[in-house]
């Protein structure tokens, strides 16, 4: 069943459909499908998963607030969102703006430097989770663990352009 474009922020019980090919399925999503459990359905700027996924990944409840509004900006609630990428409605890539932010993965836009050990030999991803690829971080609970790994470490200015420097100001609010 599909959700509608006006109820796409707080879909039902009653309103899953079935995934995408581009979504990716985490282990946990995978046991539910094969338990016969509803998997989660992924559509563009709905992030009513957020809490069970969230929980999932170690988030601590106080921060899903911030943590929903950054997803929403970040990859619109796609987990299979890399940098540039155009999504339809059920997240399905289209096609690619001409940024050049490929490396910018999943839910959180994890940055390359954070996984690509050629590019950062201490990438966090890597070292800490065995993350070590790009597909891996479009796994929405892998993502998820690695974000909460970097707030941890930084809070929330790995996705605060304001704390980037200078030449990153005419992105602050």
């Amino acid at each position: 069943m599909a959700i509608p474009a006006e109820a796409a922020t707080a879909p039902t019980v009653d309103s899953w459909r079935e995934p995408s090919q581009s979504a990716q399925l985490s282990q946990k999503q995978e046991e539910r499908r094969t338990q016969s459990e509803p998997p989660i359905v992924f559509a563009h700027g709905d992030i009513s998963w957020l809490p069970q996924l969230a929980a999932e990944a170690g988030w601590p409840k106080n921060t899903w607030k911030k943590l929903g509004q950054i997803i929403l900006r970040e990859s619109g609630g796609c987990p299979n969102r890399i940098g540039s990428s155009i999504v339809d409605k059920n997240c399905n890539i289209t096609g690619y703006t001409k940024a050049t932010n490929k490396s910018d993965s999943g839910l959180l836009q994890i940055n390359g430097v954070n996984w690509d050990m050629s590019r950062n030999k201490n990438a966090i991803a890597c070292v800490q989770f065995g993350f070590c690829s790009q597909k891996s971080l479009l796994d929405p609970v892998n993502n998820l663990k690695v974000g909460r790994e970097l707030f941890r470490l930084a809070g929330w200015d790995p996705w605060d352009p304001c704390a980037w420097g200078p030449e990153y100001a005419h992105r602050c609010k």
